[in-house]
């Protein structure tokens, strides 16, 4: 059974060793990760970003008794576990799964997992136009024809990262 835990930036380690040591090795922890990279004063910054945040998945069949997580609640790194997890098992397993279908070979996402909507406007987080907003004119398959000002422009859907403004 997944379960979605807050957790603690600093203390993610510990938190992973204290989860393998009380249910072995056999416990996923997925945190879904974008990868950026951006200009600053003529350098290229490398950042990595959480998608979630503080929050993670854990899965583990031992999550399905209350008594489990109620004997977690002090581990060290863990904030809370978020209610309501069994409810949603279904739309978890999908989310976790649209994520690892857009993943590169890195483990980062990709644009593939945000839905594109025409005449919309969004703005670059990576490449070149970086903090640059544009507008969608049309789109296709791994092409997008966009509007930069006054500038007409067909990039590759693939190759920079941006987001809804």
């Amino acid at each position: 059974m997944w379960t979605v835990i807050k957790f603690d930036r600093k203390k993610f380690e510990f938190l992973k060793k204290d989860f393998e040591k009380f249910f072995g090795k056999d416990i996923k922890i997925y945190v879904p990760k974008l990868f950026f990279q951006k200009c600053k004063k003529n350098k290229i910054v490398i950042k990595e970003f959480n998608l979630l945040g503080d929050y993670l998945f854990c899965f583990h069949d031992k999550f399905k008794n209350p008594q489990i997580i109620k004997s977690l609640k002090f581990t060290r790194g863990l904030k809370y576990f978020l209610n309501g997890s069994t409810d949603s098992q279904d739309e978890i397993n999908k989310f976790i799964k649209k994520c690892k279908d857009s993943e590169d070979k890195n483990g980062y996402l990709t644009q593939n997992f945000f839905d594109v909507c025409a005449n919309s406007n969004y703005e670059f987080t990576s490449g070149p136009f970086a903090e640059k907003i544009f507008r969608i004119i049309d789109l296709q398959k791994n092409k997008i024809n966009i509007l930069l000002g006054n500038i007409k422009i067909k990039i590759n859907k693939k190759k920079f990262l941006f987001r809804p403004v």
